[in-house]
């Protein structure tokens, strides 16, 4: 292959692996552009999970065998079966070599007693009809991470040491792309994360209620937010100081997000200082305000703190139409301004006192702007999106 044909190769590959928007989209667009790289016809990228000691495939690429899934959950491999990614590494590196690719073809050993590791590779190359393949370690970061496949069927040509040595150039390209990947997979899950709880923050809330509002619309789905404040945390903070408070708020959000498993595709959130909510798309109604019930005594049992007060409101129950985030908020805000009000140790659902009439719903509805509620929080004055 011509050198200005292989820049170009490397080139496509590093820009694919630029424009993925996820891990997958970044795996896939490595193992693709290595198999055209190197005029493969399937490809795949695995890592080295060190504490389970095993190779995962994180993707098959090209032409798959039949039990070869895209992305598959289960195909690991013993390390041990191919001690170059933990052992063959390393001695070069002691050696003052490089970690470099190596050729494999399938009229290679393939009995128990061959030296090295080739068998285990030569045996997979034959059930799978292939011919040959070139084997890639991947170092991140001065560690051997995984290692990048590329294979050939019977017939086409043998990989030959010009091959490995490009191979060996691609899998520094991948190296690149998926450290890349990290860094942004890492500000993303930050950008979207409440630094204290680990739960989601108020901006994965947002994004997501207005998706859900939007499915709501369409498909009718049931869509249902919990939002709660956890009562007592200005007294542990004065008493007690900031320390503790924050334990206090690591522990309910510990609670929130058990309790919140139990709702499939639940979304437990912390939206700031001592605020925090439960959106549920799917669950029926009473399904969420069972688990709002346990949510309550849970909190109640928290060795610290005073319980919360805790709102909820579903489009499953009579609370008229729901055709904005902003809606579904207020209401699930003003009926946990009702059970705060109430001192109540249960939630209080917005609509089930009398429907559209009910005084939660009535609250909700009213004109933000109203100079007759002095009373009314912040909040429910339209702060919220």
């Amino acid at each position: 292959m011509a050198d200005d044909v292989r820049l170009h190769a490397v080139v496509s590959l590093a820009q694919g692996m630029a424009a993925a928007h996820t891990p997958r989209e970044a795996w896939r667009a490595a193992a693709r552009g290595a198999r055209m790289a190197l005029d493969g016809s399937f490809a795949a990228l695995s890592t080295w999970e060190r504490d389970r000691g095993r190779l995962k495939v994180l993707v098959n690429e090209g032409r798959r065998a039949e039990d070869e899934p895209e992305f598959p959950d289960g195909e690991t491999y013993p390390v041990h079966q191919f001690p170059e990614i933990t052992e063959f590494l390393h001695e070069r590196w002691v050696g003052g070599v490089g970690p470099g690719a190596w050729v494999e073809t399938a009229e290679g050993p393939a009995d128990e007693g061959a030296a090295g590791y080739c068998h285990q590779r030569v045996a997979a190359l034959r059930r799978r009809g292939r011919g040959c393949c070139v084997v890639a370690p991947i170092v991140l970061h001065g560690r051997a991470w995984g290692e990048l496949y590329v294979a050939r069927p019977v017939g086409a040509p043998v990989f030959d040491r010009d091959d490995a040595a490009f191979a060996t150039v691609l899998a520094s390209v991948v190296a690149a792309g998926i450290a890349q990947s990290e860094r942004l997979e890492e500000a993303r899950r930050l950008a979207f994360t409440d630094p204290l709880t680990g739960l989601a923050n108020r901006r994965a809330v947002d994004i997501k209620l207005e998706r859900a509002v939007e499915e709501h619309r369409q498909e009718g789905t049931v869509l249902s937010l919990v939002v709660c404040d956890l009562n007592g945390l200005k007294k542990v903070n004065d008493s007690y100081g900031h320390a503790v408070g924050d334990r206090l708020l690591e522990r309910f959000g510990s609670v929130l997000s058990r309790c919140g498993a139990e709702l499939p595709g639940v979304l437990a959130a912390r939206l700031g200082g001592d605020e925090f909510c439960l959106l549920a798309l799917g669950p029926a109604a009473d399904e969420v305000v069972r688990v709002a019930g346990e949510l309550c005594v849970r909190a109640g049992e928290l060795e610290l703190g005073d319980g919360v007060a805790c709102g909820v409101a579903s489009t499953g129950d009579p609370i008229g139409p729901v055709r904005s985030a902003r809606r579904l908020f207020r209401l699930a805000d003003a009926a946990q301004y009702r059970a705060k009000a109430a001192h109540s140790d249960k939630p209080v659902v917005a609509g089930r006192d009398g429907g559209t009439e009910d005084p939660v719903v009535q609250l909700a509805d009213r004109t933000p702007a109203d100079p007759s509620l002095p009373g009314e929080r912040r909040r429910i004055r339209g702060r919220r999106p």
